[in-house]
């Protein structure tokens, strides 16, 4: 129980470290647009980015895949961007209900690249047999999904604050957080070493 305990807490801190707060960002700009009676669907997403954020570690420790961390840390605020621009045109519009299978593909795809960018260093802090590296994963993977859980919940606590007690529109919530997190991620991007190739 103690091993478990050590990797849970490993993915805990991955998601909660308020120094590689591109996880939060992601999360963030993904969840803003539901509300708490959305909870099934922003659920079903989170496992979804767990799933693909586990599988390319995965395939990582498998040497499946390997991706330059340059590339990698690149397409992570990407990913984040391209999340928060959807929700700004999208905001207010009853079709994002309606996107599920989309959504849920590009929320799988995007865990791949974020799981790709914690390889390295999973890697690097677990040695022997890919094989003996697969239950610290999924042990890690649990943490991670806690920690994931915990995040939501915080955004829909403040979406729900914000537009019961102070009147917030929800399309105005989703546009004020989504272009927060617009302004955030983009010195990430025009800050990458990808530029200097």
């Amino acid at each position: 129980m103690s091993e478990f305990w050590i990797y849970f807490q490993v993915g805990l801190r991955h998601v909660l470290d308020i120094n590689a707060y591109d996880h939060i960002l992601f999360l963030i700009a993904m969840v803003v647009p539901y509300t708490f009676k959305d909870w099934k669907k922003v659920l079903i997403l989170v496992s979804i980015f767990t799933v693909g954020h586990t599988l390319a570690l995965l395939l990582s420790v498998f040497k499946v895949v390997f991706v330059k961390a340059d590339v990698v840390e690149f397409l992570i605020p990407i990913t984040i961007l391209v999340t928060a621009i959807y929700n700004l045109f999208t905001a207010g519009k009853t079709s994002k209900n309606n996107n599920m299978n989309f959504i849920g593909f590009i929320t799988l795809f995007f865990g791949i690249i974020h799981g790709l960018g914690f390889s390295n260093y999973f890697n690097s802090i677990l040695s022997g047999k890919p094989t003996d590296k697969v239950i610290p994963l999924l042990e890690f993977a649990t943490g991670i999904e806690a920690a994931q859980i915990i995040v939501v919940l915080t955004v829909l606590i403040f979406s729900w604050l914000l537009q019961t007690f102070f009147r917030f529109s929800k399309r105005d919530f989703v546009l004020i957080l989504s272009a927060f997190v617009v302004g955030v991620v983009t010195p990430m991007i025009i800050e990458s070493k990808i530029w200097s190739y």
